[in-house]
């Protein structure tokens, strides 16, 4: 096979992001438990490896406030968010300040010890398997060890830019 030398220009912040608002997915919150604290972080970048292990990964930027606590961390929940929910998301992504981020929304406690929000369309726990940097973020892959459905099935979904419901 011939591999050609060709070199292409890399495309600018703005053209990539806008190409990416139009792929639309899931607004999950991922969450995790570090020295006995909480904490948590908007994730639209969550999507299935494998089933068999099951396996997901999702993505945060190293830059995040809560990226101290998942470098860490053992163990993640992937809380997938359902319509009228949005709130949660804007809060869990930084978009509307709060000293107690989960003060928004009821949460237990799931088997890993990960914060799980009670009334997610699903959660996915997962016990951290690898980690991969690149570029800005992290890369965090969890064999998921346990699921919780919500028996209704609607997810909260974000594409150009806006929330939809799917």
């Amino acid at each position: 096979m011939t591999m050609l030398n060709h070199r292409f220009d890399i495309v600018d912040k703005a053209t990539y992001r806008n190409g990416m608002s139009r792929l639309g997915s899931a607004v999950s919150v991922v969450t995790t438990l570090s020295d006995g604290k909480r904490y948590g972080f908007t994730a639209s970048a969550v999507c299935s490896v494998s089933d068999s292990p099951a396996t997901l990964l999702v993505c945060i930027n190293r830059s995040s406030s809560s990226f101290p606590a998942f470098d860490g961390a053992r163990h993640f929940c992937v809380n997938t968010l359902m319509p009228g929910q949005e709130e949660i998301s804007d809060v869990f992504g930084g978009k509307i300040s709060s000293t107690d981020r989960f003060a928004h929304g009821e949460w237990g406690t799931g088997l890993t010890g990960a914060p799980l929000l009670a009334n997610a369309s699903v959660n996915f726990e997962c016990e951290l398997t690898n980690a991969v940097d690149e570029a800005t973020h992290r890369v965090l892959f969890g064999r998921v060890v346990n699921i919780r459905e919500n028996e209704e099935r609607a997810t909260l979904l974000y594409c150009m830019r806006r929330y939809l419901h799917g």
